[in-house]
């Protein structure tokens, strides 16, 4: 699991560092570079007055912050987002400034890197391939590999990984995510990655748990998927990435390849935690696994691909075939995962969605596939990945599908509602099926088949092996977990006045923990 902690500036040079860039990001963000696509009234308007947290106290007022305000308080420079209605881009814009200590402001066209949702572009030119007969999604991978093999899982040896198991992260391998590379660091190729060979810093692609029976989210999976498209083309990435993705769809600035190499200007430069560029000379890091995570582009480019996708879904555009549409956007068991993006809801609340995360960019895509709402998100700076939640909240809310609602906690007196009672050791029942668990398999894998819940007097804590969250009251037997995922727990008293279990639920996914007595 991941964890960020902001940091703050001890010294007194920093702290005056410091509010110049406060100064200079509100006085940028109030004059975003604004590109209206349809309509009259602006579809950005909720980013003025609708940023909100996740979670609030019952009776608290909304805070209805502004953009350029949580900008500030964020520390983030920089940040580019794209509406769809309709499932065509109404509306994108800029805001704040490419590098905190210069003025150029960022627009609907400035690069930044997305991270994971490089999976989901990924994806979509797997499947033109697919559709095109020339890859499978159920062929076993090694059949399609060309100088390179995974080696099987030892216990099931003829047990074989295909393109659907890569694309929904159930194919069992490991290696979750990438590290950026440094300006100036020698950076890994992709058979050096694939083998775990120096200068790569992650172990080689293997199988960990048999394929098609778990979910476990795998970068390095992504990274085989782009080893096979490569293979069938006998080009890099980057060409069928073009050809399949970025000229159809009009996204002329989006590109795998590092914005230098290509000669793109406009780029989002990296931020610390403090809104300090980093990554200098250059100005950003470098992300060499380029299927999993190397993608370069913009708020207008990636809104592009969001309504594309939407459309082909509602078979209103044959971007992709409606029958791979719908394949995409189905959930591939036991995990939320279609083809390249995560799922959840019914009905207007369907939506497929992705974030991406490195050390200086975070990002978020989301399409509603009934309505054909959708929007982009792009940031530059350490505690983008804060800040993009609060503004996804403005844009659903501003939507009305009641997609990401305001939760209210409640006050609880400790000793009344006997919560020291809900302390204990918890073991995960196996016997509930895995196809149940969604989300929670791959957020709670078997590092997780334990908890402990804690009473320190006043509160609970769900404490895990490299985690501990403070757990606020929804109900008397009900809590929320902000810091671990936002997962809920849900506390079994039976009729004996006894706690004999609780539920844990993320999303649609739910697993059930057996009290046992503690070691």
């Amino acid at each position: 699991m991941h964890r960020t902690f902001l940091l703050f500036p001890r010294s007194a040079i920093a702290r005056r560092f410091h509010a110049l860039l406060v100064g200079l990001w509100l006085a940028m963000a109030s004059l975003p570079a604004f590109t209206q696509e349809a309509g009259n009234s602006s579809p950005l308007a909720a980013l003025e007055h609708g940023l909100r947290p996740n979670l609030l106290p019952v009776g608290t007022p909304e805070p209805r912050w502004s953009l350029r305000e949580r900008m500030a308080h964020h520390r983030v420079p920089g940040v580019a987002v794209a509406v769809i209605r309709d499932g065509r881009v109404a509306a994108a814009a800029g805001y704040g400034v490419l590098r905190a200590d210069a003025g150029t402001p960022v627009d609907a066209d400035t690069l930044f890197n997305v991270g994971s949702i490089s999976k989901v572009v990924t994806a979509a030119v797997s499947l033109r391939l697919v559709a095109q007969g020339r890859l499978d999604l159920d062929t076993d991978i090694n059949q399609v590999l060309r100088g390179w093999q995974l080696p099987a899982w030892r216990e099931t040896p003829s047990a074989p990984v295909n393109l659907r198991m890569l694309m929904s992260h159930t194919a069992g391998l490991n290696v979750h995510g990438f590290p950026d590379y440094l300006p100036g660091e020698p950076t890994p190729t992709l058979l050096q990655t694939l083998e775990g060979l120096p200068p790569a810093r992650t172990p080689a692609i293997r199988l960990q748990h048999p394929p098609g029976r778990l979910v476990d989210y795998s970068g390095g999976g992504t990274l085989i998927e782009q080893r096979m498209i490569e293979d069938v083309s006998g080009a890099p990435l980057e060409a069928s990435a073009r050809a399949e993705v970025f000229t159809p769809l009009g996204m002329a600035r989006s590109t795998f390849r590092d914005p230098a190499e290509v000669e793109r200007g406009n780029v989002a430069f990296a931020h610390d935690a403090e809104g300090r560029p980093v990554a200098l000379p250059r100005g950003w890091q470098s992300f060499p696994q380029e299927a999993p995570a190397g993608l370069w582009t913009s708020a207008h480019d990636l809104g592009a691909f969001v309504g594309a996708l939407i459309r082909s879904y509602q078979d209103r555009d044959d971007y992709l075939p409606h029958p791979l549409a719908i394949r995409m956007m189905t959930e591939v068991a036991p995990g939320n995962f279609g083809l390249g993006p995560r799922l959840e809801g019914a009905g207007e609340q369907r939506v497929f969605h992705h974030g991406g995360s490195n050390d200086s960019y975070h990002a978020w895509i989301e399409g509603y596939l009934e309505t054909g709402d959708g929007l982009v998100i792009l940031t530059n700076g350490e505690n983008g990945w804060a800040l993009r939640g609060e503004i996804r909240n403005a844009l659903s809310d501003a939507f009305g599908h009641g997609v990401s609602p305001l939760l209210r906690t409640i006050a609880l007196d400790a000793a009344s509602a006997r919560i020291a009672d809900y302390a204990g050791h918890y073991l995960r029942d196996t016997q509930v099926p895995e196809d149940l668990r969604g989300p929670l398999a791959d957020a709670f894998d078997d590092s997780a088949a334990a908890l402990d819940i804690r009473f320190d007097g006043q509160a609970l804590s769900v404490v895990l092996p490299d985690e501990t969250g403070l757990l606020q009251p929804l109900a008397p037997n009900r809590f929320i977990a902000p810091t671990v995922f936002s997962t809920g727990y849900t506390f079994h008293r039976d009729a004996g006045d006894q706690v004999r279990g609780l539920t844990l639920s993320l999303g649609d996914g739910r697993a059930y923990y057996r009290r046992v007595p503690s070691h």
